[in-house]
Order: C-alpha cells, then sequence, then structure tokens
C-alpha cells in the first residue's frame, strides 16, 4: 500500500495509562471487533493490550478490520512487543516495510511440524 503522505503513529505511557495517537488524534481501539483481546493499548510484550494496539494500528492502517485481523499477531510479536520505550513512533512507510518482509502462517506451529513429519491430526 503506497501513502502519498507517511501516517504517524505515537505511543506515550503517563499517569497510569497508555495514550496511542494517529497523526495528532486519539487512535480508535475498535472494540466492537470482539475476536481481539479487549484490553486497553500496551507494549513491549505479546499480550492482550499490545495485541489490541497492533489490532489497531493495522485497521487504521490497512482502511480494513478483516486485513487487519488477519496479520496482527505476528505485527504484534514483532513490532508491538519489541517497543520498550515510554515514547515511540511508527509510520505507514515503517509499517508497509514490515508487512513487505512478514510471514503469516495459517497453522501453529506444531501443526506444521506434524505436517511435515506426515502426521494428520
Amino acid at each position: 500500500m503506497e501513502h502519498l503522505s507517511a501516517r504517524v503513529y505515537r505511543g506515550k505511557r503517563g499517569q497510569g495509562s497508555c495514550f496511542v495517537t494517529v497523526d495528532g488524534e486519539p487512535l480508535d481501539p475498535l472494540h466492537q471487533v470482539r475476536s481481539v483481546p479487549m484490553a486497553e493499548y500496551e507494549w513491549g510484550y505479546k499480550g492482550g493490550g499490545p495485541g489490541r494496539l497492533a489490532f489497531a494500528i493495522l485497521a487504521h492502517h490497512f482502511g480494513d478490520s478483516g486485513r487487519a485481523l488477519a496479520s496482527y499477531k505476528n505485527f504484534r510479536d514483532n513490532v508491538i512487543a519489541e517497543l520498550v520505550d515510554e515514547e515511540w513512533a511508527l509510520d505507514s512507510v515503517q509499517i508497509d516495510s514490515f508487512l513487505k518482509g512478514a510471514v503469516t502462517v495459517s497453522m501453529t506451529l506444531e501443526e506444521l511440524l506434524n505436517k511435515v513429519r506426515g502426521r494428520n491430526r
């Protein structure tokens, strides 16, 4: 997805909560999507809050919740979990760059290994 101007997503911890904006406006957590953990935004680990943040960023980035659902866990584990500072910024160019290099697998590691080993479950 090419962007005419890069959108900037910013996160900041303060007063016991995390605030995330896109181009200065609050990022919608899309709580109506129930297949993603119902948690407040967080980052720096692999869990519910980082999952909600990864999903919200990708849903906004793609303009499509369905596409975000397909790749938010990989984005959480490899981008959001790696954000360790109290403040951070990601732009749409960085997100596109990560997504181009990411591979999404539609099965668990155990399922993949069983398939490779010829075991059908």
